[in-house]
């Protein structure tokens, strides 16, 4: 019998008695051989071999493995992960604060194991962030899938989007995976990205894992178990910044009061309603629900709207003009709601939005302008959440609109990088007697444990 890579799968060919209970298996009527996911690679040939079976494994080619290095020195948190790590079979999910050197973790993992590497990252301004922070230690030069490149090497790094594409090829030809920002997979969107690529060791990285058990155990069966973790509490004041949490509350005008008012009235009896039905449902298990009668959909569009009114209401454009101008010497980050508004606050005060929209090579200038101190404030939307590195920043304005608990805490993470007598301060905008005033109590307690 033969074990081959097929296509981001694994095939057995040839008979096999019992094959219906080995790990992953599953019959393929199409070619009548059975098949199982290319993760399940380490787990199916040890049971094979259990078993007695005879059998070629041809999943794997010969190739070269990753440059040797040096470990980069760490620091005790790092090592104690990346030990941690190894102590787990070199599968696992380490949770650090954003800023605490996920990345050179990674480096570590890298070097001690010298394995084929694969690091998946979520978007191209990240995978150009990786590529330069690896072939700065030594690991160069590194391969690149995303941003228009396909360019393979023993160490490699793709975005999640070119992965999914590219794994049917990928799939086979690393020994280790890295994952950035793990917490976007174990819920099915992207899932196969992992699944198709039979590495068996694997690091996930992290600043906040999903709060949702099912996530939790996705995670747990592509990843591996949470290994190692550090709070923003343990690390602040010797590895990352000092910072200061001010929550400044700001109101309606009569005319915002009320049309907030009317659209919750419509809002609040339809999701009251189902709760009380459902009490361990989920906010989408609401949504789906509610997007099945008149009535919820109606519901779901006045929530929409409430959101609208509090994004960016009248005391709230006041008190970011008020802050930009009390800070006028710091490097300012300015978090909207969405891209009309970070556009919004851009033109009032004629700074520079970060947002989708922006290219990759104007983006990059704009940072680099920002480093340096000739441009002094950046406004985005979505885009600054994640992984970028702008150590400059000591100060962050949220204005509205995070998604929860773990977009919160990466965007106070934005400043915590560490500098010379830096004490870094977030404002939090929170409009009374709204949902905003909720969602702050949760993101502090959030913030307090991660």
């Amino acid at each position: 019998m033969k074990l081959v890579f097929d296509r981001g799968t694994l095939l057995l060919r040839g008979d096999l008695a019992g094959a219906e209970s080995l790990p992953g298996v599953l019959w393929d009527p199409r070619v009548r051989a059975w098949r199982a996911p290319a993760c399940c690679h380490v787990e199916l040939a040890r049971e094979l071999a259990r078993r007695g079976v005879d059998f070629d494994d041809d999943v794997l080619p010969q190739l070269t493995n990753a440059p040797p290095i040096p470990c980069p020195e760490l620091r005790p948190y790092q090592a104690g992960a990346i030990a941690a790590w190894e102590r787990a079979g070199r599968r696992g999910i380490v949770v650090l604060p954003t800023g605490a050197g996920k990345t050179r973790a990674a480096v570590a993992a890298i070097a001690r194991t010298g394995l084929r590497t694969l690091c998946l990252v979520p978007t191209r301004v990240l995978m150009a962030q990786w590529v330069k922070t690896l072939g700065e230690a030594g690991l160069g030069p590194v391969g690149e899938y995303g941003d228009g490149r396909r360019i393979e090497q023993s160490v490699t790094v793709a975005t999640f989007a070119s992965a999914i594409l590219h794994m049917e090829t990928l799939g086979n030809r690393f020994d280790l995976l890295v994952v950035d920002e793990v917490h976007h997979f174990g819920s099915g969107s992207g899932d196969e990205a992992l699944e198709m690529c039979t590495a068996a060791a694997r690091l996930g990285l992290s600043a906040t894992l999903p709060e949702d058990e099912v996530r939790r155990a996705g995670l747990g069966a592509l990843i591996g178990p949470e290994v190692y973790r550090a709070s923003v509490e343990e690390l602040t004041g010797r590895y990352l910044a000092a910072f200061h949490l001010v929550t400044i509350s700001v109101g309606l005008t009569p005319s915002e009061r009320s049309a907030y008012d009317a659209e919750m009235s419509v809002f609040r009896p339809v999701c009251r309603a189902f709760f009380e039905m459902a009490p361990g449902a989920s906010w989408s298990d609401f949504v789906s629900a509610a997007g099945r009668s008149d009535a919820g959909r109606r519901a779901l569009s006045a929530w929409r709207r409430s959101r609208t009114i509090v994004r960016f209401g009248a005391e709230k454009r006041a008190a970011v003009g008020d802050l930009l101008l009390r800070h006028h010497d710091a490097r300012i980050l300015v978090f909207a709601a969405d891209n009309d508004t970070a556009y919004a606050v851009a033109r009032e005060h004629l700074v520079q939005p970060i947002t989708c929209d922006i290219g990759p090579a104007e983006r990059t200038r704009a940072l680099d302008r920002f480093s340096t101190g000739e441009l002094r404030i950046l406004v985005s939307a979505r885009v600054l959440n994640e992984g970028l590195d702008v150590p400059a920043a000591d100060i962050a304005i949220v204005v509205g609109g995070s998604q929860g608990s773990r977009e919160y805490v990466q965007r106070v993470g934005r400043v915590l990088r560490p500098a010379v007598g830096k004490r870094a301060v977030v404002y939090d905008l929170v409009t009374r007697r709204t949902f905003e005033v909720h969602h702050a109590d949760k993101h502090r307690r959030a913030l307090a444990s991660s």
